[in-house]
């Protein structure tokens, strides 16, 4: 029951039904539509605003306490995206623009499924440690790095020069997706908690507001290309249902071995698990404007998403306690 409310939360968010609402315009022939300038500047208001508040939250934390499992979750964040761009490539048989976009969103991380865990555990009554919440920043960013370099590596004719390799790796590192995102976080780790505060009422308050402008627009343009499901079909539907599944076991492996507590752990592969429709979105917008957003969002929204509430999470802490007590 306790799932059933949270999902039904989630999904009938001002966010969510902004999405659906940019959807239905496209199907009723609406002439809705966002200008250009817009979009954009939605784009540099939530990368920047997320990176900052990921940096703000890394603030005054222990290497020595968090080091483990940061590496961790770096290294899981690093690595799922290159294994999902290859099994996006090969068996649900996308392009390499398409394969690496998908890849970005499913090697980052969600903050609303973030949230839900962070309640099923507490109405569980499971101790979680305190500095989860910078996992969930440093998990963002380089598996947006990771996808976008292999879908433009892949899809680039003079990639294998090495003018070519220099010149892509220049453009994926100064690209402003990437700029904004780890600048953002660099200044909120260098400014903390008392510098945010300066800004919050730009950057805390109207985020989700912003937010749900962002997925309008997003809805718009999947709707627009709602044809290119068809093209994958179940081999899509079934990616993004096993691969969370895989990534979640090994989040909690990972977990365990940093050493996290049971709870800990489960948020690990949780976040492992999880699929971001908010900065990879973002970012994939910028980085790879050809790919299409019915496949990236809708799989990362639509399907993986729900799944993760309402039957991923018990799975992975489940998981998560044979791994403690076995």
């Amino acid at each position: 029951m306790e799932l059933l409310q949270s999902l039904s939360a989630s999904l009938l968010s001002p966010m969510v039904l902004a999405f659906v609402l940019g959807i239905i315009a496209v199907l009723l022939k609406s002439d809705l539509k966002f200008p250009e300038e817009l979009q954009s500047a939605l784009t540099i208001y939530l990368l920047f605003a997320i990176g900052l508040k990921g940096g703000m939250k890394l603030e005054g934390l222990s290497l020595m306490v968090v080091g483990g499992p940061l590496l961790g979750a770096i290294l899981l964040s690093i690595t799922i995206p290159i294994w999902s761009f290859y099994v996006l490539k090969g068996f649900v048989r996308l392009n390499s623009i398409n394969a690496g976009a998908v890849a970005a969103h499913y090697g980052s991380v969600s903050a609303v499924t973030f949230s839900a865990v962070m309640a099923f555990l507490e109405n569980a009554k499971v101790p979680v440690e305190g500095f989860v919440p910078a996992l969930l920043a440093v998990m963002e960013a380089p598996a947006i790095i990771v996808a976008v370099f292999l879908a433009m590596r892949k899809s680039s004719a003079d990639s294998s020069a090495s003018g070519g390799f220099k010149h892509l790796l220049h453009d994926l590192l100064t690209g402003k997706g990437i700029i904004l995102l780890l600048g953002g976080l660099v200044i909120g780790l260098l400014s903390g908690h008392k510098g945010f505060d300066q800004v919050a009422p730009l950057f805390d308050a109207p985020f989700k507001g912003v937010l749900t402008l962002f997925l309008l627009e997003v809805g718009l343009v999947t709707g627009r290309r709602l044809h290119d499901l068809k093209t994958v079909g179940w081999r899509l539907v079934a990616f993004a249902i096993l691969m969370p599944i895989l990534h979640g076991f090994i989040g909690a492996l990972v977990g365990k071995w940093c050493g996290l507590g049971i709870g800990g752990t489960t948020v690990l592969a949780t976040l492992a698990a999880s699929a971001s429709y908010i900065a990879a979105p973002a970012a994939v917008r910028i980085a790879l404007p050809t790919a299409s957003p019915a496949l990236y969002f809708t799989s990362s929204l639509a399907m993986t998403f729900p799944f993760n509430i309402v039957f991923g999470i018990p799975i992975y802490h489940g998981f998560a306690k044979f791994l403690f007590h076995a």
